[in-house]
């Protein structure tokens, strides 16, 4: 990947990991814009997009790519906390919606990296850009024991609890992956590097990436 040139770079992340704050802190040290699941779907219910819609708009300026490019520094983080409580709990459905839903979402995201560099994490990404000339795709996951703890702590669960969420969370976020790309996630075909973060702190892992940049 050319850093010096328009780039994408997608990170898949197992919950507990501590991927998304990887992302997030990779994002200011190159100075893009992070998005995530939550973002896009917030997009979505805004402007009740379509794939259609997108198309027609190619070439001109999209009001929901300022709307994107506004709301990623303020998007609510306590949000996260509320989903991984619902997935505990047994409140949250399906990830995976529609494929309508999921050709919408890699219309977006192709959109967003066609004006500029970004990071995206999860959605699919490393098959949504596999074919992009300045594409570094990254998996960052940890043994269970570290993905456990870090819940707990993070979202104020029992170990119990805590399993239980990553558990239900991986096989969603599977089922999602296959479902639309025919792919695992788990494949490490897929991505140019893989991080295990076990004994790594967010700042290691970033410096990581950085050094793997070059």
């Amino acid at each position: 990947m050319d850093k010096e040139k328009k780039f994408v770079i997608t990170i898949n992340r197992e919950l507990g990991s501590g991927g998304r704050t990887v992302g997030r802190k990779l994002a200011e040290k190159l100075g893009v814009p992070y998005y995530d699941k939550l973002l896009i779907q917030s997009l979505q219910e805004k402007y009740n997009l379509t794939v259609d819609e997108i198309e027609k708009e190619k070439g001109n300026k999209h009001p929901w790519l300022t709307y994107l490019r506004n709301a990623f520094v303020s998007i609510n983080q306590n949000k996260d906390e509320l989903w991984y409580y619902q997935m505990v709990n047994g409140e949250q459905g399906d990830m995976v919606t529609s494929e309508d839903m999921f050709k919408v979402e890699q219309q977006i995201l192709k959109s967003v990296a066609e004006e500029q560099s970004c990071i995206i994490a999860g959605r699919s990404g490393f098959h949504i850009f596999a074919n992009h000339p300045n594409h570094l795709s990254i998996m960052i996951q940890a043994s269970m024991e570290y993905r456990i703890e870090r819940v707990m702590k993070k979202q104020g669960l029992s170990r119990e609890q805590a399993e239980k969420a990553i558990k239900h969370v991986d096989k969603m976020r599977e089922n999602y992956v296959k479902k639309y790309t025919g792919k695992s996630r788990y494949d490490t075909r897929n991505y140019n590097l893989v991080i295990n973060m076990d004994g790594k702190t967010e700042d290691e892992a970033v410096n990581l990436i950085l050094s793997y940049i070059g």
